[in-house]
């Protein structure tokens, strides 16, 4: 909105209005409103979720300190919500598919965490919204967004080519035309881009219909796992938002990088024109994560329940798709797989070794991941990975995870010139 008011304001000689123009100037804007919503404004909806009695509902696993949230303050991730739309609505260029695409996910996924929170608690069923219909929502946000980034005329590219001389990369040039693409960018490969359209030799129509069916499957996908890697992530105070926060940032570098052709030519990845908007949004969600850290850090004061786990999952998978960077997420986003895939193990093994043996065996004490370290091990323990033998304090826990996240981070911005 700001951006349409500037044009305004430059006609009433309002000195300062064109800045409201430029991006960076907007990205600072939608920092500072989204980390004042979250904190200021996070405050009274935690004690409005206080007053409706809206609080979790403890199992008792036998881990350090865990009963002693009984009550917390639940469905925090309203206050995440609000803290990127209300920023994202008022910086962002509305006009912009992109913007549009992640208010769409940030709104479709909120809701489907929110009604899996309230059947937790007003229905007081601790399972939640069944897991078909999760797959369900997530699956259709993956449609609409695959399907409108490959058939929206507004969703276009310039594909990057390298001009080589004597074995050397002489500089990277760009179409002149934009076309449409189904390509993607791949780490640490000299040829840095798959065309998802090109993975069957079938050309005509029949390959762009497979280019659209395995792009779309490939967005479905990611939605998909990284929505539910998150909620899984989400486990002890501080881990899920910070580590976010931590990829939020790398997703804003990734989107400016990619609208600014000079960057882009120097890091030869593909200029994708209209992505810098995609900057305001991931500055509003950094700040909304970062904002909502002030109240979730050890100890917490609200959890953000599956309203907020199952967006900012959402939330990283479009963006990702979006800038054709889907393939470095694991490594950016491996803290979150590495959770998840801790769970998968650990299901898979106990059911295989239950039907060959008749005795299910574990191989961490407790899964997802971050409870393996907060499990008492030793030599009783009916697990294969047994260490450490003694309980991890859970904020230590969090801040070794975010600390392997900010390497991760690092990793993945470093991988555009690792070739």
């Amino acid at each position: 909105m700001l951006y349409y008011l500037a044009d305004l304001l430059s006609e009433w000689n309002f000195p300062g209005a064109r800045l409201l123009h430029y991006v960076s100037f907007r990205v600072a804007i939608a920092v500072i409103l989204s980390l004042l919503i979250s904190t200021v404004y996070g405050q009274r909806i935690i004690h409005k979720l206080q007053r409706l009695q809206i609080g979790e509902t403890i199992r008792d696993l036998g881990l350090e300190g865990q009963m002693s949230k009984a009550g917390t303050p639940t469905m925090g991730g309203v206050i995440i919500i609000l803290a990127i739309l209300i920023p994202t609505l008022l910086t962002a260029r509305l006009d912009n598919v992109y913007v549009l695409l992640m208010i769409i996910t940030t709104v479709l996924m909120g809701c489907l965490g929110f009604i899996d929170d309230y059947i937790k608690v007003f229905r007081k069923n601790k399972k939640g919204l069944p897991g078909k219909y999760k797959i369900c929502g997530q699956i259709v946000l993956g449609l609409i967004v695959g399907i409108t980034l490959f058939m929206s005329p507004a969703v276009v590219i310039k594909q990057n080519s390298e001009v080589v001389h004597n074995g050397t990369v002489q500089e990277v040039r760009f179409d002149n035309t934009e076309t449409k693409s189904t390509k993607t960018t791949i780490p640490f490969l000299k040829n840095n881009n798959l065309d998802y359209s090109k993975i069957f030799p079938v050309e005509g129509e029949s390959g762009r219909i497979i280019g659209l069916l395995i792009f779309v499957g490939m967005t479905v996908f990611i939605v998909t796992m990284l929505s539910n890697c998150v909620n899984l992530t989400d486990g002890i105070d501080g881990l899920a938002s910070g580590s976010s926060a931590i990829v939020g940032v790398v997703l804003g570098i990734f989107a400016y990088v990619s609208s600014h052709i000079q960057m882009a030519s120097y890091l030869n990845i593909m200029f994708i024109p209209g992505a810098e908007e995609l900057t305001i949004f991931a500055a509003a969600f950094v700040g909304a994560t970062l904002g909502f850290i002030w109240y979730n850090g050890f100890p917490a004061q609200v959890f953000m329940g599956d309203t907020g786990s199952l967006t900012l999952g959402g939330i990283i998978g479009v963006f990702s798709v979006i800038i054709r960077k889907e393939l470095l997420l694991p490594i950016l986003c491996g803290v979150f797989i590495v959770e998840g895939i801790s769970v998968i193990m650990q299901v898979s093994y106990y059911k295989y070794t239950k039907k060959k043996t008749g005795t299910g065996v574990r191989i961490f004490k407790m899964t997802p991941l971050h409870h393996h370290f907060q499990t008492e091990g030793g030599k009783a323990t009916a697990s294969l990975i047994k260490h450490p033998v003694a309980p991890i304090q859970e904020n230590k826990i969090t801040t070794r995870f975010l600390i392997v996240g900010v390497i991760l981070a690092v990793l993945t911005v470093v991988t555009l010139k690792m070739r």
